[in-house]
């Protein structure tokens, strides 16, 4: 059986990538996920008088921990020393918020995945902290923004 997917073996069967003959280069990736909801709860949250605290601290701490869990939650994925997590918010609009991963580190393999999963991570903690004033919150879209290191070269989306 011929595949394009790296995941696959030739007789079509499952596998995790063999990079033990890839050279370490730096990998950095960027991802980004994003939460619409009500206005009045986007205040709540900038002003940090959420009844649960200081929700984007705690979001940002979660999307750090998510990435060195990344590993255990998708099959495939290689464990990765993490080397640096930046976790960033910001406001495109009165009632959208923007959570920013960025993940390093020098090896054989990127970190897009930690970078995703983190974004993702970041964006349902916040939604976890002000989910009983504000049903209606949207998650989504989870997206890689950037990818340097590899072969594949410099991504920018």
């Amino acid at each position: 059986m011929t595949t394009s997917s790296t995941h696959f073996d030739s007789d079509g069967n499952t596998h995790m990538v063999d990079v033990s003959a890839k050279t370490p280069t730096l990998r950095i990736a960027v991802a980004a996920g994003e939460l619409q909801m009500l206005a009045s709860t986007a205040e709540m949250i900038r002003l940090g008088t959420a009844k649960k605290g200081d929700v984007l601290s705690v979001a940002r701490l979660a999307a750090i921990q998510a990435t060195k869990w990344t590993q255990l939650l998708i099959p495939l994925c290689h464990s990765i020393p993490i080397e640096s997590v930046t976790v960033d918010f910001d406001w495109p609009a009165t009632d959208r918020l923007r959570c920013i991963v960025s993940v390093q580190t020098t090896g054989k393999t990127g970190v897009e995945m930690e970078a995703m999963t983190a974004a993702s991570i970041g964006c349902l903690t916040v939604y976890d902290m002000v989910k009983s004033v504000d049903r209606e919150i949207a998650v989504g879209p989870i997206l890689l923004l950037e990818k340097q290191g590899g072969k594949s070269g410099h991504f920018i989306r």
